[in-house]
């Protein structure tokens, strides 16, 4: 039985013959077992050539896809003090609608007609300014009078200076004829007295001759004198046209200094006049920040500075503010390892937080719940979580988004890459290898033709 021995009963007697042994050898044992087991294997052989997209999932919070439309809070420009508030949390309002009156601080402020008292000043230095420049003209005519009559005064001296000048020769000519007469008295003096002693000519002639000759004398000594007054008169001229000059001179720099003078005084006058402007400007538009308004539309979230009476800092948080009108937008992060695999304009699918949803991340087209989303933006700067940035929009070709997705609630997005086997992925995902690096094709096409320039 045991076929222990050398003489083995199984090998001299047929066990088929007998019933019992029909039923036990000729039974076929987990026949439909075997035959699932092959099905699966083979099925899981195919499955394991069936495309699976490669992916990069991360977390990620709803948002805006433009700044100016994300929540914000409303700061005021001004230190001040809380007066009254004229709307409660939850409040729709529109742009420009006042949210809240506040008071200054700041002594220098206290003054409710401080802007009228400021524009009295300006209108006081403005008069001022005119009066400057009336006296600036004032002078100008003045100097304007002084120089011509220079003009003429110096004209005028010229003129005598020019006449003694003439007189001088004048009187030079007539010496010269004073003299050429002396000397021609002299002449005939001598002759008429030799005629005289050799008893030709009477004492009487000789008389007359040097009485004459005594004449043309006292008239050449006349006219030198003359001749000297006369220079001296050309002296007196030029002396008069220099001291006419000079005089003139002074008046008129005088004159120019004082018009100087007040420019500068009026040049000085509309700078503090610009000034008192600009503080006139400043004090208006300070008086206009006393009530803050709403920058643009939208719902009031909640009073970061609350009650009555409430001192605050410029720029300090005051209240927040949802605006009405949005683009929903969401942002993602994903790690440095898998930046390059993301290019703006890829598909994205999303799921959102309070949405059931059966995802396959490998096969889109299949999975239930999720969004159809591309990538708009990619921050190239790495966040304080270590990862990088991604800003995904609305896929315009794929389903819309839910409604009541609201800013800030979760998000969880798939981005979409290669097209491999599942035994790749099977393969890449045991080995912790990244997903295969790839281009766009635009990007693909571009480096083609840049390789072959």
């Amino acid at each position: 039985m045991l076929n222990i021995s050398h003489n083995q009963l199984n090998k001299k007697i047929s066990l088929d013959n007998y019933k019992s042994g029909k039923d036990i050898f000729n039974k076929d044992y987990y026949k439909l077992f075997n035959k699932f087991l092959l099905a699966a294997a083979i099925i899981l052989l195919i499955i394991l050539f069936l495309p699976w997209t490669q992916n990069i999932t991360g977390q990620g919070l709803v948002t805006t896809l433009k700044p100016n439309q994300r929540p914000q809070t409303i700061q005021s420009q001004i230190p001040g003090r809380i007066e009254e508030w004229f709307v409660q949390e939850g409040d729709f309002v529109q742009e420009g609608d006042t949210i809240l009156r506040i008071s200054e601080i700041k002594s220098e402020y206290f003054d409710d007609k401080l802007v009228e008292r400021t524009n009295d000043q300006i209108q006081a230095k403005s008069s001022s300014v005119i009066a400057y420049e009336s006296k600036v003209n004032a002078l100008n005519r003045q100097i304007s009078a002084l120089k011509e009559e220079q003009k003429l005064k110096l004209e005028q001296t010229r003129n005598k200076l020019m006449q003694s000048q003439l007189k001088v020769k004048s009187d030079s000519i007539d010496l010269e004829a004073a003299k050429t007469n002396l000397k021609i008295a002299e002449t005939q003096f001598n002759r008429i007295q030799t005629l005289q002693e050799e008893g030709l000519k009477a004492m009487k002639d000789v008389e007359e001759k040097r009485l004459k000759l005594q004449e043309n004398q006292a008239k050449l000594i006349s006219q030198e004198n003359k001749y000297l007054a006369s220079k001296n008169e050309v002296i007196n001229a030029r002396i008069e046209l220099s001291r006419t000059n000079a005089a003139f001179a002074d008046k008129i720099s005088k004159a120019q200094s004082d018009m100087f003078t007040a420019q500068s005084s009026g040049f000085d006058t509309k700078a503090q006049v610009t000034k008192l402007e600009n503080a006139y400007t400043n004090y208006k538009k300070r008086n206009s920040l006393l009530y803050v308004t709403a920058p643009q539309s939208g719902y009031i979230n909640k009073a970061l500075t609350g009650g009555i009476g409430i001192t605050f800092k410029e720029g300090e948080k005051l209240v927040g503010i949802m605006p009405a009108k949005y683009d929903l937008a969401v942002e993602t992060y994903v790690k440095p390892i898998d930046l390059p695999l993301l290019h703006v304009g890829e598909k994205v699918r999303v799921q959102f937080d309070g949405w059931p949803a059966i995802v396959f991340s490998g096969w889109p087209n299949v999975s239930y719940g999720t969004y159809g989303a591309k990538v708009v933006a990619i921050e190239n700067f790495i966040s304080t979580n270590g990862k990088y940035r991604v800003l995904l929009a609305p896929d315009e070709t794929d389903h819309n988004w839910p409604e009541a997705i609201r800013v800030g609630s979760g998000a969880r997005t798939i981005a979409l890459l290669e097209d491999v086997p599942i035994w790749f992925e099977l393969w890449r995902q045991i080995n912790s290898f990244p997903p295969n690096y790839y281009q766009p094709e635009g990007s693909k096409e571009s480096d083609s033709k840049k390789s072959k320039k």
